[in-house]
């Protein structure tokens, strides 16, 4: 009898175990959630385009946009000189570890980024930014709804125009 008890109590181990494991997989799985708590950046820069998460660009390709605001993709986004020295503070100091620069030139573009081109070209079905309500992968708040508060997870993704992703 103590020999099927036993059995019984290592067999529930097992379960909890297998469930509590997949449980932390799955609440993991495709989490891609961002702190924007600077709100000099939310409000500057998020005033234009989306308030793009630092963790998706290395600290030297932050330093290169923030450096080049007066031409700022064909745009004068000059800031303030003490708002731009906080957001370019908190930038790099929340910026990815990747490498994000291309023939030694840090990249300015997130969309240009190895891991982007990984998470997106490949998904993605070819033609999907050109949709009207796409018209860039730089529109994050296209398909990632919670992009306005700095979550990219895969549960959130909704690609506009119906068809696969």
């Amino acid at each position: 009898m103590n020999a099927v008890r036993n059995a019984l109590r290592l067999a529930a181990m097992y379960v909890i175990a297998a469930a509590s494991a997949a449980h932390a997989f799955s609440a993991h799985a495709g989490d891609h959630s961002y702190r924007l708590d600077n709100a000099a950046y939310r409000q500057e820069c998020g005033s234009c385009h989306a308030a793009f998460p630092p963790k998706l660009l290395a600290a030297p390709s932050w330093r290169a946009v923030m450096e080049g605001l007066d031409i700022h993709f064909g745009d004068d986004a000059t800031l303030e000189p003490a708002v731009q020295r906080e957001i370019a503070a908190w930038l790099e100091a929340n910026a990815g570890r990747r490498d994000t620069s291309a023939g030694g030139k840090p990249l300015l573009r997130i969309t240009a980024t190895p891991w982007f081109r990984k998470e997106h070209r490949r998904e993605i079905e070819a033609g999907v930014q050109r949709r009207p309500e796409v018209k860039s992968f730089a529109n994050c708040g296209a398909c990632h709804t919670g992009a306005d508060r700095g979550d990219y997870s895969e549960r959130g993704i909704r690609v506009p125009g119906g068809g696969p992703r």
